[in-house]
Order: structure tokens, then C-alpha cells, then sequence
């Protein structure tokens, strides 16, 4: 029995040592905590069991609970730090230190319908985040970006508070339909179309509310877009919550503008000296004793300020963001400013263990802006510098040019600048609301399929008034002006579309397929208000507007890796327009593009020099509908004026005339090749890309002349010609100094960019000499630029100058062409041969210093100002008043105007500073609970170049009435809790 008994004992022992034994290695919670190297917790990393699908998600302090063995491998993964793999020990809790990744081929970029590892790219794409974003008194997105990227130029549109600029990625494809980007806002594509009220659409979008820029520059990437890609797209995402304790931040820009330079123009002595020896007795009896400088009478010193706050965390699986903006800013020219309120609110909480997320995007803006009368800046330039400012009279106390037999303000005569922007109010109200609600459901019994639904809106609402009183000169024959005018739109989409990924390691192998419907659906409306004078008399009623159109869209791409090497990309789009007949409603749009990454090679895999070396190459067709026309194909009758209605009887009827249409009109067709290099060294301490592009548009729109009965006008808008745009590009980007107190990183991007016109007829024995463009002012119906087949869009065409011994032109004398009788010819080019960008940034302990230049070449600028008041009959008008002109005149000469000289077609090439700032880190404040850093900007710092105008920065190459680009000084204050 004894025995029995420890026999049963050794067994019921050895038992309870093989369940013990097991359950060490049974799944029990593993719990750890995961911090940077600076001791900061990483809320939302992903932790992984190595090979099982357990998953976990860090909370705000960064701690996580994870069911694993122990043994097992921990793999955890966050945006921005390296990927680590870890072995579970027999002790808990782990204590994991993540590590910042230098490398970027691992980072996320949002393309359309989706994202994509930067390793993982086939197509053109650059991306810029908050952290390399421009600093300083920033009202348009467009400013944060500027000469940060290769391929992409923007223009500023002036010096106007909220202008912005003209975009263009690779040079236009069109002559007449629209060259932007198509933008997309949080997955909600905006349309090209202006915004009533509003200098830029895009200011109604707060510059502190965006996380990032995504630009899509070729057609393997831009495809999916289908009819409104030729242009390129940028893919603005903006800021979002994460999971973690409440952050709030703070800031503030403080600003003043000041004026840069001005036009150099007589002064009050030189026009006295003038008139004295060349004037009639009639201009010298007009000539006054003041000496007045009219620029600095209508310019003044600008204030602005803006201010952001931001709330952001997350509340158990609601990470939330929330931020409220305020932008104040007057405009260097008198009577202009904007005031700008927005808010923005972003959710993204996630169900049933993360298959199921939701993104919700809501952004509203409240902008009153106040015009200023921009006519005052072409007065201050021609105004006789020797009259006063001011006088005793009953048209507001302006001193002004009076007809000596009635005394009332000459109509043709220019009026008093300060007269012109003190008497004129012109104020707009500005609603706008864009959002969106993303749905992703990772289906259960399908865990590679997702389904996406995307809803979004873009709405917005105008209302706009102008006053001028009926004593103002300006307006004072029609007995002043009262105008009205309000704008409705309303954009509506759903997207919805299934994504298939999945790893296919039996043959190293990984599939992307998505596949979807896209409908939208856009409004306008703007009803008539009547024209009235001052007194609210009926002058004028005009003839209200509103469209509507719909675009349905069928889309499909497939992205496949093979043995994380070889890369393909494929994509088709099938785009529905109602802006085109039935006939040509539908078209195709398709794309393919191939990558292979050499540095997955045998042969370089284990070459520590290179951390990344891919080349790409891609063909891709897109389209252009943006024509700004709903239904270009109908025939429309417009009515006519008041003063050509037709009398009938005892009364009188508008008429209506037919307009000129083109019952087959449709979109534009660009095909583009693409071939790129990425390429990066020193685990991407250095990289860039090297990329070479060809685009050719065929079914070109353009505004052409028609023969005479040809149709119901002398022109009309059809698809007549091809356009062609070939360019090199190259981006380098590195980290020069990685010191513990001190470093230093640098960017540079280079383009060159060519674009000529190959076909403008229908006709292939066509001999017309081109379609004449670029109106100027000072003489009715002159044009300077034309377009022709074999030259550049908007070449300029002018006489050739002669000049004498002495370097001076002659008046009226030019040299004959070598071929046929027309003095015209074909001469340079608005559009630059070569952009580039430099940026650098210095840290040294809590100092940091960053500066922005761009660089133009090759571009030409026609000088307006130059012509326009650069002789002596801008002085003589016989009319009873006498008008200045500009100094160019002591140079010349000249007794009239010469406009189509190309004298005054000048190198606009420059070297420009956007952008110096210098900022310090204050660290922990009030306890360590917050951080401060100051930062003191300057904006539009110098520019070098050899044009005489305010700026060589003229996106039509046509310079005239400039609002000058002040140069801005701003005080940065950041507060983080």
C-alpha cells in the first residue's frame, strides 16, 4: 500500500510539474509600454504576434496589452519610427524604446482612392509635410509650398490679402480650357471654377489645418482621375487626431507688410522742368506747385495677425481634432483687407476590433473681404505729380481734374488715386463648408477585401455689394453706383469602392486591386440683381445665370510586387460628362506604369551606400473638361444691352442673339510619358529623383476666328490643334550635418520645361499666322502675344527695335522681317526654361534657421507700365487735363506711344528669397507642461534681376496695374500643451 502510494504520488507530482511546465508556454497578457529616446510615449503604434493575427493598439500613455507566448516575436510598427521586432521575455512589463526612422521609404503616401509605401511608387509623386512647410504670414495653401518641389511653379497672383497664386505642374496642356491641378481636399475633389467673393478659392481653406501635400505630376499616377487629370493633382490631406492624453496648441503670426519698391515715375520738379520746355501754353497753365508722390498715397503699412488653436486627442477609440482659426489682414494698398474664421473637426474612431474605421472631415469658413478699387494703382502711376492731394470742392474734398465751363469732373480724365479707393466700397461675405465621411470595413469572412464609401460636399454661399456715392468723380456722370451680386454652389460625391490586398508569399508575390464608382454632381447659381446708381435708380438689369453637371465614373487599378522588386501599376477610368453631347459623353483613361527596385538585388542588396535605387517608367492618357462652360455644345441666345433694344409700337423689347457653339465639342486628350530615378544613400541621408517626361494633348480647345458665315460669330471654341510639353526634372535632398547640437538639412530642385503648339486647324493645309492673344492697356484692341503652330503658347509678337549709336530706340523705326510684308514677329516667351528651388534648414541646441530662394530663367516679361506712360502724349491730351508718365521716358524720347516694340519686352529671370526664418525653442514652461518656441520671419526678402517693372514674377507675362508683393515681417508664437 506504501508503495501504491508513492507510485500515485510521483504521478499526481510529475502532473502537476507538465501543467506547470505548460502553462509557461500557454498565450498569457503581455503587457509593455512604448517610449521614444527622449522618454515620450507612441500612442497608436501597432504590435503584432509574428506569424498570428493578434494585433494591438497602444493608448495614449503608450501602453498595450497583447495575448502571446513567451518567446514569441513582437513586431511594432508606427509612422515615422523604425520597425522593430522583439522577443517576449520572461518578465513583464517590457519597456520598448522606439527609434525615429530616417528613412522615408517605408512612410504612407495618399494617392488617389488609397495609399502607398513611398518603396512601393511606380509613378511621379512628391510629397511635402507640415515640417518642411513655408513659415511666415501664410493666407493661401498654395504659399506653403512654394519652390519646394520639382516640376511644380507658382505664381502669386500679387500682393492682394488672400491672392494666392497661379499653379502649374509641368507647364499647361491647353490654351483655352483650364491648366490648374485638379485639388483634392480629404478625398473631396474641388472644382477649378472661382469662388464669387474671393480672389482665390483655395484661401478658404485654412493653411494650419494641413498635414500634408501629395502631387500626383504624371499620368501613370494621375489616371485615375480620369477627365480632369491632365494638369496634374495635388491631394491635400489635413491634420487629424491620435489616440493619446488632450494636446492643445497654440499660435499666432503677427505681421506687418511694407511696401518693396515702386514705379519710378517723374516726380513734381522733373514734370515742372518737362512742361517747361516742351509743353504748349495750355499745359503749362495746367501744371500745379505741388510736388506729390501718388504711390505713397495710396499704399500704407499692413497689420495682419492669425490665430490657431487646436484640440486633439482621443477618447477610448475616438481619436478626435478639433481647431478654430482667425486671420486678419489688411492689404498694403488702402481699403483692402480680409477677415477670415474657420473650424475644422476631424473624427476617426474605429469598430469592432479596427475592422470597421470612420474618418469624418468637416472644415467651415466665414471670409468678409474688401476690395480695393485696383484702378487707383494705374491712376497713381499717370496722376500729374503737381496737384494736391485735396481740395475744397463737392466731389469729397479730392482735388480733381474739372471741365472750366461747368466745373464737373472731366469723364475721360484720370481721377484722383486716393479719391478712387476712399470713394468706392466693394465687400463680399463668404460661406464655404467642405466635407467628408469615409467609411472602411474590413469585411470578416473576407479579411483581405475592404469596402470603402466615401461621401463628401463642397458648398458654399456669396453675398457682395459695391457703393460709390453719386458725388465721387469716378462715377460721377452715371450718378454713382449701386451693385449687388450672390453665388450658390453646391458639389455633391460618393465614392464607393472595394480594395483587395494580400501577400502572396507561395510565389513572393503581393496583390493591390481597387475597383469602384465615383458620381458628382456640381450647382451654380447666381440670380440678377439690377445695376442701380446711387440714388437707386435702375441703370442696367442683367440676365441671371445657373448650371448645372454631372460626372459618372467607373474606375479600376492594380498594383502587383513581385519579390518586393519588380513592380507594376495599372489603371483604367471611364468618365461620363454631361458638359459634352450625348455622342461624346463617355471616354477612357487608362495608365500602366512598371518600377524596379535595383537595390533589392543581389548585387546591391548588401551595398550599404545605397539605401534605395528604383527606376520607373510610365504612360498614362488623362483629359481636360474644364472649359468653364456647362453645355459648350448647345446652341444658347444671350440677351442683349439695354441700349440695343428694338422698338415696337408704343414700347421697346430686348433682343437675343444666338451664340457661337460647336455641336461636337469634348474633352482634351493628353497621353504623357514618364521615366524616373529615385535614388537615396546613407539610409537615405541623401536622395532624390531624376525624372524625364513628354505630354502631348491632341482635340486642343481653343477660341479660334471663324470666316464669315461660317458660324454665329467671329470665333468659337472647338477642338482644333495638338500641344506638346517636354521636361527634365531633378530633386536632391539631404542631411549635410547630424550632429548632437548642431544640424543642418538641405533641398534642391531643378526643371527645365518647354511646351510648343504642333497643330491649330482642322485643316491640314492650313496657312493662318495664328490666333492673337495677350490684350495690353493704353490702346484699344492692341495685342502683343500670339499663338502659332511651331512656337511656345503666348509668344510674344511685336516690331524688332531699331536703335541708334547711342544704344537709344528709335521712334517708329524697325527692322522689316526677312520673310513677307508683316513688321511683326514672333519673340520670346512669357513662360520660364528653367525653375528652381533651394531650401536649407539650421539647428544648432534650441536656435534653428531656415530659408527658401527660387530662381526663374528664361522667362519674359512685357513691360505695360513701360509703354503705356513711356512718351510724351501720355502727357499731352488736349482734353484740358495733362497726365505724367514714367522715367523710361528721359531714356527714349519718344513723342507716342509705341506699343509693339519689343523694347519693351524684357528679361523677367530672377533669383528670389521667399522666405528666412529664425526661431528659438523655449523647451518646458509652467511646470513642464507645455512647450514654447518663437520664431521671427521675413517674407519676399530680396530679388535680383534685370527687369525694371515691381516684379518679374508675371504669370502672363504681360505687366500691367501691378498690385505690388509687399515684403512681410511676422512674429511666430507657438505654445504646445
Amino acid at each position: 500500500m506504501k508503495m501504491k502510494k508513492r507510485i500515485l504520488h510521483g504521478i499526481l507530482y510529475l502532473f502537476i510539474v507538465m501543467l506547470t511546465g505548460l502553462s509557461a508556454y500557454a498565450q498569457q497578457p503581455v503587457k509593455g509600454t512604448l517610449k521614444t529616446s527622449s522618454g515620450e510615449p507612441v500612442p497608436g503604434a501597432t504590435i503584432t504576434v509574428k506569424k498570428a493575427n493578434t494585433v494591438a493598439i497602444a493608448d495614449s500613455a503608450g501602453n498595450f496589452t497583447i495575448k502571446a507566448q513567451t518567446g514569441d516575436t513582437l513586431v511594432i510598427t508606427f509612422v515615422g519610427f523604425k520597425r522593430q521586432e522583439i522577443r517576449v521575455p520572461a518578465t513583464m512589463p517590457m519597456q520598448v524604446i522606439l527609434q525615429e526612422s530616417v528613412s522615408t521609404l517605408n512612410d504612407v503616401v495618399v494617392i488617389g482612392y488609397g495609399t502607398r509605401s513611398q518603396k512601393d511608387l511606380t509613378g511621379s509623386i512628391a510629397t511635402v509635410s507640415s515640417k518642411d512647410f513655408q513659415q511666415g504670414a501664410i493666407t493661401t495653401p498654395d504659399q506653403l509650398v512654394t519652390g519646394k518641389v520639382a516640376g511644380v511653379v507658382i505664381t502669386s497672383n500679387g500682393g492682394a490679402p488672400g491672392a494666392g497664386g497661379t499653379i502649374r505642374i509641368r507647364g499647361g496642356t491647353s490654351l483655352n480650357a483650364s491648366n490648374n491641378p485638379l485639388i483634392v481636399v480629404d478625398g473631396v475633389p474641388l472644382t477649378g471654377e472661382g469662388v464669387s467673393g474671393v480672389a482665390n478659392p483655395l484661401s478658404l481653406v485654412n493653411p494650419n489645418d494641413i498635414e500634408s501635400f501629395n502631387i500626383l505630376k504624371d499620368a501613370s499616377a494621375t489616371a485615375i482621375y480620369g477627365n480632369r487629370a491632365s494638369n496634374g493633382v495635388i491631394i491635400i490631406t489635413t491634420k487629424s487626431g491620435a489616440a493619446g492624453r488632450l494636446k492643445v496648441t497654440f499660435n499666432t503670426v503677427l505681421s506687418e507688410s511694407v511696401r518693396r519698391n515702386e514705379i519710378d515715375v517723374l516726380d513734381g520738379d522733373q514734370y515742372r522742368q518737362l512742361i517747361a520746355q516742351k509743353g504748349n501754353d495750355d499745359e503749362k497753365a495746367l501744371v500745379g506747385v505741388a510736388s506729390t508722390d501718388w504711390q505713397d498715397q495710396i499704399f500704407q503699412k499692413a497689420f495682419g495677425g492669425d490665430y490657431n488653436l487646436g484640440i486633439s486627442g482621443g477618447i477610448k477609440k475616438l481619436p478626435y481634432r478639433l481647431s478654430v482659426g482667425h486671420t486678419y489682414q489688411d492689404g498694403i494698398l488702402k481699403t483692402s483687407n480680409i477677415k477670415r474664421t474657420s473650424a475644422s473637426l476631424n473624427l476617426s474612431p474605429s469598430f469592432f476590433n479596427n475592422r470597421l474605421k470612420v474618418t469624418i472631415n468637416v472644415k467651415g469658413v466665414y471670409q468678409k473681404t474688401r476690395f480695393a478699387n485696383e484702378g487707383a494703382i494705374g491712376a497713381a502711376i499717370g496722376f500729374d505729380p503737381t496737384q494736391p492731394v485735396y481740395a475744397s470742392n463737392k466731389y469729397g474734398n479730392f482735388w480733381e481734374w474739372l471741365n472750366a465751363s461747368t466745373g464737373t469732373p472731366i469723364e475721360l480724365a484720370t481721377k484722383n488715386p486716393l479719391g478712387l479707393l476712399m470713394l468706392n466700397s466693394s465687400l463680399s461675405d463668404v460661406y464655404r463648408s467642405i466635407g467628408s465621411i469615409k467609411v472602411d470595413y474590413k469585411l470578416p469572412f473576407f479579411p483581405a477585401l475592404t469596402a470603402t464609401a466615401n461621401a463628401g460636399y463642397d458648398v458654399s454661399k456669396t453675398e457682395g455689394n459695391g457703393f460709390v456715392p453719386a458725388y465721387a468723380a469716378q462715377s460721377y456722370q452715371r450718378g454713382g453706383s449701386m451693385t449687388q451680386y450672390s453665388q450658390r454652389r453646391k458639389d455633391k460625391l460618393l465614392d464607393l469602392y472595394l480594395t483587395y490586398a494580400k501577400d502572396l508569399k507561395g510565389i513572393a508575390s503581393k496583390v493591390d486591386v481597387t475597383a469602384g464608382y465615383s458620381y458628382q454632381d456640381f450647382f451654380r447659381g447666381s440670380p440678377a440683381y439690377p445695376v442701380r446708381n446711387a440714388q437707386g435708380d435702375v441703370i442696367n438689369i442683367p440676365t441671371a445665370d445657373s448650371s448645372r453637371n454631372t460626372l459618372i465614373s467607373f474606375f479600376a487599378r492594380a498594383n502587383y510586387t513581385l519579390m518586393d522588386r519588380y513592380l507594376l501599376t495599372a489603371s483604367i477610368r471611364r468618365d461620363g460628362s454631361s458638359r459634352f453631347a450625348a455622342n461624346n459623353h463617355w471616354g477612357d483613361f487608362s495608365s500602366v506604369a512598371l518600377a524596379w527596385r535595383i537595390k533589392e538585388e543581389g548585387f546591391l542588396k548588401d551595398v550599404n551606400t545605397f539605401s534605395d535605387l528604383k527606376i520607373r517608367v510610365g504612360y498614362g492618357v488623362t483629359g481636360n473638361q474644364d472649359i468653364g462652360l456647362a453645355y459648350p455644345f448647345l446652341p444658347i441666345y444671350t440677351r442683349g444691352a439695354n441700349n440695343v433694344q428694338y422698338p415696337f409700337g408704343n414700347g421697346s423689347y430686348f433682343t437675343y442673339r444666338a451664340e457661337a457653339y460647336d455641336p461636337n465639342i469634348k474633352w482634351e486628350q493628353t497621353a504623357a510619358w514618364n521615366a524616373g530615378l529615385d535614388y537615396g544613400f546613407l539610409n537615405n541621408r541623401i536622395s532624390g529623383t531624376l525624372d524625364f517626361y513628354y505630354k502631348k494633348t491632341k482635340d486642343l480647345l481653343a477660341d479660334i476666328p471663324t470666316a464669315a458665315g461660317a458660324n454665329l460669330s467671329n470665333h468659337v471654341l472647338t477642338n482644333v490643334g495638338n500641344i506638346e510639353s517636354k521636361g527634365v526634372e531633378l530633386a536632391i535632398n539631404a542631411t549635410v550635418v547630424e550632429k548632437q547640437n548642431f544640424g543642418w538639412k538641405a533641398g534642391f530642385n531643378i526643371s527645365y520645361n518647354q511646351n510648343k503648339i504642333l497643330k491649330l486647324s482642322n485643316v491640314s493645309d492650313s496657312s493662318s499666322e495664328g490666333i492673337l492673344t495677350g490684350g495690353i492697356s493704353g490702346g484699344t484692341g492692341n495685342t502683343v502675344q500670339i499663338n502659332t503652330v511651331g512656337y511656345a503658347p503666348q509668344t510674344f509678337y511685336v516690331y524688332k527695335q531699331v536703335y541708334d549709336p547711342n544704344g537709344r530706340p528709335v521712334e517708329g523705326v524697325y527692322e522689316k522681317p526677312s520673310e513677307g510684308s508683316n513688321m511683326f514677329y514672333r519673340y520670346k516667351s512669357p513662360n520660364p526654361k528653367l525653375t528652381m528651388g533651394f531650401t536649407s534648414q539650421f539647428n544648432y541646441l534650441n536656435w534653428d534657421l531656415s530659408f527658401v530662394v527660387r530662381s526663374n530663367i528664361g522667362n519674359y516679361v512685357y513691360n505695360n507700365i513701360r509703354s503705356a506712360g513711356g512718351a510724351y502724349n501720355s502727357i499731352r491730351t488736349s482734353m484740358g487735363y495733362i497726365g505724367n508718365v514714367n522715367a523710361d521716358y528721359l531714356n527714349t524720347g519718344f513723342s507716342n506711344s509705341q506699343y509693339s516694340s519689343d523694347y519693351y519686352v524684357e528679361n523677367a529671370s530672377f533669383l528670389r528669397m521667399d522666405n528666412l526664418s529664425l526661431g528659438y525653442n523655449f523647451g518646458k514652461i509652467l511646470r513642464k507642461t507645455a512647450t514654447l518656441r518663437v520664431n521671427a520671419i521675413v517674407q519676399n526678402v530680396f530679388v535680383i534681376t534685370k527687369y525694371s517693372g515691381l516684379d518679374p514674377e508675371i504669370f502672363s507675362g504681360i505687366d500691367n496695374n501691378p498690385y505690388p508683393k509687399p515684403r512681410i515681417y511676422s512674429l511666430g508664437i507657438n505654445i504646445a500643451y
